[in-house]
């Protein structure tokens, strides 16, 4: 039986070329078991038909508050409290601003704020909407309102324009409410609890087009944030640039270079938290000088020499200087990974460090799947090789107990 059966969805659907990715959102989770009614606002009009998803859904489409039919027991009320959550889908930059705003001039921002089920948005809209300040700003009033999210891609859009404000796809955003609801029935023994977790590359700009880096995807950081937050905590995920959509209902910090992801780290640890995960493949060197003009080739010469500095230790800064209840490193290595790893839980004064083969083409960067080492001061862990949720939700019970016994 799916986690779904029986589970009330609301859905929103808003003005946008993505509302048509609506009618197969509702597909899958009338299949799964939900049931599922829908709120069409006037611009979603253009785009979708009260018909069709009628049809789809198999219930009356609710268009506007002043509906008589409905009214006459304050419908809009018991279509808020009928929901287990609202999905809004696409959800668009005006939605976003009057829901952010307070506002309640349609029957979807009325019901959003009449109920008290959780509300997942799916944005969609152009990239330079997206990019926006304001809509950023909004995106960020909502988040802090415990208002959960999924999206948007990055890609091609109906208008042209390459960059990221895709609606998730249909089976995304499906995952997303099942992973919501299966969160809902785990043991939310983190609740109260803040976790600061980095995730994915820094990129150390060269010159205004080239850059060092390195080949983390961000996979690892993501699951274990995803993991924790589905014990209960509250996760602030600092992420370098990774090719992952944003995960629903966590706090998602956006960095590039190795200083932003300190400065980023520690902004969130003095908020306090009482566990802190280094997953990010932080570069370990940065220029002397970043040269403000592209670098040109010499015609003299068939080298080139850059001068290159240390980057900040950002986990050993933060263990000399932040309180938290545990402090984990990783350790990514290609040789004498235990006997390095080791080293660094001593030397940079960790709790405990995973330490995992990044030589390995079966695991580790831009891999589904994981090996790891545990390693603290008192024992060793190796658990088995699983996909990086799995082993995520491993090593969040694994830190947990840590936290309970020291």
């Amino acid at each position: 039986m799916s986690n779904l059966t029986h589970k009330k969805v609301l859905l929103g659907i808003t003005g946008g070329i993505a509302a048509y990715k609506s009618i197969e959102v509702i597909r899958l989770l009338t299949k799964a078991g939900a049931q599922v009614q829908v709120v069409l606002t006037e611009g979603a009009k253009a785009f979708v038909t009260e018909m069709t998803l009628q049809a789809v859904s198999g219930n009356p489409v609710r268009t506007t508050i002043l509906d008589p039919s409905a009214e006459s027991g304050m419908g809009h009320i018991e279509l808020a409290k009928w929901a287990d959550l609202i999905l809004i889908a696409p959800a668009s930059a005006d939605f976003m601003a009057r829901y952010a705003q307070g506002m309640a001039n349609d029957l979807l921002t009325t019901l959003c704020l009449a109920t008290d089920a959780p509300v997942l948005m799916a944005p969609a809209m152009n990239q330079a909407m997206w990019r926006h300040p304001a809509t950023q700003d909004n995106a960020k009033i909502l988040t802090n309102r415990g208002v959960l999210s999924v999206g948007p891609a990055d890609g091609a859009q109906a208008c042209g324009d390459i960059g990221p404000g895709r609606m998730s796809e249909p089976a995304d955003i499906f995952q997303a409410i099942e992973e919501h609801f299966l969160g809902t029935q785990i043991q939310q023994d983190f609740s109260g609890q803040h976790w600061v977790i980095t995730a994915g590359p820094t990129m150390e700009a060269i010159d205004p087009v080239r850059y060092i880096s390195n080949h983390s995807s961000g996979k690892m950081g993501y699951s274990l944030a995803k993991a924790a937050q589905k014990r209960g905590a509250h996760v602030t995920l600092i992420s370098g640039p990774v090719q992952l959509p944003p995960p629903a209902g966590i706090n998602l910090v956006a960095v590039k270079s190795a200083d932003d992801m300190l400065a980023a780290c520690q902004n969130a640890m003095n908020k306090q938290a009482d566990v802190f995960i280094g997953a990010a493949a932080v570069a370990d060197f940065k220029m002397k000088v970043e040269n403000t003009q592209k670098m040109k080739k010499q015609s003299d010469s068939d080298e080139l020499q850059l001068t290159l500095v240390k980057n900040p230790d950002i986990i050993a800064t933060l263990a000399s200087t932040q309180s938290a209840k545990c402090m984990v490193g990783f350790a990514a290595e290609t040789q004498n990974v235990i006997e390095y790893a080791q080293g660094k839980l001593q030397r940079k004064g960790l709790d405990m460090i995973i330490a995992n083969d990044v030589s390995r083409q079966d695991i580790g960067f831009n891999q589904d799947q994981n090996q790891v080492t545990v390693i603290t001061k008192q024992q060793t862990w190796a658990p088995d090789k699983a996909s990086k949720a799995d082993l995520a939700a491993l090593l969040v019970q694994h830190i947990y107990e840590y936290t309970q016994s020291s």
